[in-house]
């Protein structure tokens, strides 16, 4: 058979910010594609609506209401709900942060909020969620990165930061963790219409400026992002591990 196995059927995800834009995207598609889903993120209202629509489509669904700059709060809260020995199949870090501040205006709070959200949990849960996998010898974590990580883009230095570490971080788990079977990739979005992005998305000039950048022609769209969280989630990136697909509609090979 030349067609591997792009079903999640059995598998048991976590997503952090699972309930808004990008993350609720994941949530739902990994849902549709067959796996229970542990619903990360900080509002409680949230949290039980999306799990709600997990069951609805036949799935389990683990609430854990919580900031991920409370990392072990949410440890502590996983290993309430779910047995010792019941492996975490694909863990997403996605929450993430920016406060879209010139460089000269940078406050120490913003850099250590935006440090602990984007980079510091995601690597700390990343640990945790490998220890799990390292366990069954199999495990998938994905990293939600950005086209900030990899080209400067304006207002957002210690955003682009983070995300360009998560990068580099992608590629060292996977050298280290590539033993036990565990793969790590990441995601590196461009554009897209999430509660990061709305307010810029309001403005037609700025919307125009990121178009005609984009060889695509247009923002993406919320689907469109989901199916690669579901391959990499998949037994059909079995052979992927290190690499960071950037689902950005040709933006970081634009030419000037």
């Amino acid at each position: 058979m030349y067609l591997p196995s792009f079903s999640l059927e059995g598998k048991l995800a976590a997503v952090t910010g699972a309930t808004k834009g990008i993350g609720y995207a994941i949530t739902m598609a990994y849902a549709e594609a067959g796996a229970d889903v542990i619903i990360i993120s900080r509002t409680e209202e949230d949290v039980l609506h999306v799990k709600e629509e997990v069951e609805a489509l036949g799935r389990k669904a683990y609430p854990i209401v919580a900031n991920v700059q409370q990392y072990n709060d949410i440890i502590n809260q996983i290993n309430g709900v779910i047995h010792d020995d019941q492996p975490i199949d694909i863990w997403v870090n996605n929450a993430g942060m920016n406060i879209r501040s010139d460089a000269f205006d940078v406050s120490e709070e913003e850099w250590d909020q935006i440090i602990q959200t984007n980079m510091k949990s995601a690597f700390f849960l990343s640990q945790y969620a490998a220890n799990r996998m390292k366990e069954h010898q199999r495990g998938k974590i994905i990293n939600i990165t950005s086209v900030a990580g990899h080209v400067a883009l304006r207002t957002g230095v210690v955003y682009g930061m983070t995300k360009s570490a998560l990068i580099q971080m992608t590629k060292t788990l996977s050298l280290e963790w590539g033993k036990h079977n565990i793969h790590v990739n990441a995601i590196g979005p461009w554009y897209f219409p999430t509660s990061l992005t709305e307010k810029l998305l309001e403005n037609e000039e700025y919307v125009k400026e990121i178009v005609d950048r984009t060889p695509m022609g247009r923002i993406g769209k919320l689907e469109e992002l989901a199916g690669s969280a579901v391959f990499l989630g998949s037994e059909a990136s079995n052979y992927i591990t290190g690499q960071t697909l950037f689902v950005d509609g040709g933006m970081t090979v634009y030419g000037f």
